[in-house]
């Protein structure tokens, strides 16, 4: 049975401001968060029960009651919030009226060969011999072009696509699901896990292209567009971000295929309910309030800090798991708005 709660008045503040990393949380009371009484919880308790796998110390003794909690209703959910958790504002250290930033993020989902042919002939890779943590591989350039990286490459093909773009969305996503066709004609779906990078920093060909005067709208449709206007410049504009990301093949079920790829915490990310986030200003694992407004979309819910990203950093930052599929790849390509966080931690740890 879920444990017996109730409503938490809200009373005078005694928890203390806290210092992590990059950020400040100043404590608050729960009428701060805005939507608080009108988010469908239960959606979150699976991302929650996620975490849960991999819980870390500060949350591991709260994981029998939110697994216990997964039946429960949302009075009953949000009662046990404000009765074990402590909201704590996010502010970034230097400047606490900083707007903060949300993007988001997607699995693509693509076609793929296991053999290429005329039209599939961009290949995907698992990580070549000898590649070695914090020491560059060959660059993007060099890999396209030079026999010394593309004979370490031979044999470590696992897929082939059809586009050279979409080779470079799933690459800097991380991930994707892609459905392969063997070379017996059978069909089967399969992820992409991310699995190593060839040591080079991610370059937005997006900002190079609004560098030079190119664009000013800088989403993947805008990028698309200008390719198909500028064919000829197609290789010049991908070897603008050197980094190459490799990947390994893992199996898809019908279970799996619910949930996202595994994140930074190490666990799966379920859409719209996990968030990538700068560890060194927000604990992987921790429950946090999201609210940002925007033409894109409006959010005021609850999430789970699970992923992180090279370009996430700073304490008012994270990225949204939107899921999968060119619908949620279009959301990805233009959301950019602001955005508060707020942390929940439990009551009584610092």
């Amino acid at each position: 049975m879920a444990p017996a709660l109730v409503a938490v008045p809200e009373t005078a503040m005694v928890a203390q401001t806290l210092l992590r990393g990059k950020s400040r949380w100043v404590p608050v009371s729960w009428s701060e968060l805005p939507g608080f009484e009108s988010d469908a919880l239960f959606e979150a308790w699976n991302a929650f029960l996620k975490s849960c796998e991999r819980p870390g110390l500060v949350f591991a003794a709260l994981c029998p009651e939110i697994r216990r909690l997964s039946i429960g209703d949302a009075p009953t959910q949000r009662a046990w919030l404000q009765e074990r958790l402590q909201p704590y504002r996010v502010e970034p250290l230097q400047d606490a009226a900083a707007s903060g930033l949300l993007t988001a993020y997607f699995e693509p989902e693509l076609q793929a060969r296991r053999l290429p042919d005329s039209v599939y002939n961009v290949p995907l890779y698992q990580p070549p011999p000898g590649l070695k943590p914090g020491k560059a591989w060959f660059p993007r350039r060099d890999i396209d072009t030079l026999a010394g990286p593309q004979a370490a490459l031979r044999g470590r093909e696992i897929v082939y696509l059809a586009d050279p773009v979409q080779a470079m969305i799933l690459q800097i996503q991380g991930s994707g699901r892609v459905r392969v066709t063997e070379p017996d004609g059978s069909q089967r779906l399969m992820r992409l896990a991310y699995a190593a990078h060839n040591g080079h920093p991610y370059q937005s060909i997006g900002r190079w292209l609004i560098d030079q005067g190119e664009l000013q709208d800088a989403s993947w449709p805008g990028i698309q567009a200008w390719i198909a206007q500028h064919p000829q410049q197609l290789n010049e504009l991908l070897w603008r971000n050197p980094r190459v990301v490799f990947f390994k093949e893992e199996p898809l079920g019908d279970f799996d295929a619910a949930f996202g790829p595994r994140g930074a915490q190490g666990v799966p990310l379920t859409p719209g309910r996990s968030i990538a986030v700068d560890p060194d200003s927000i604990p992987y694992g921790t429950p946090v309030w999201l609210a940002s407004r925007g033409n894109s979309i409006n959010l005021e819910r609850l999430v789970l800090a699970q992923d992180t990203g090279s370009a996430i950093t700073g304490a008012l930052r994270a990225d949204y798991f939107v899921g999968w599929g060119a619908q949620a790849g279009e959301l990805a390509g233009r959301l950019k708005q602001p955005l508060r966080l707020w942390a929940l931690w439990p009551k009584h740890q610092r």
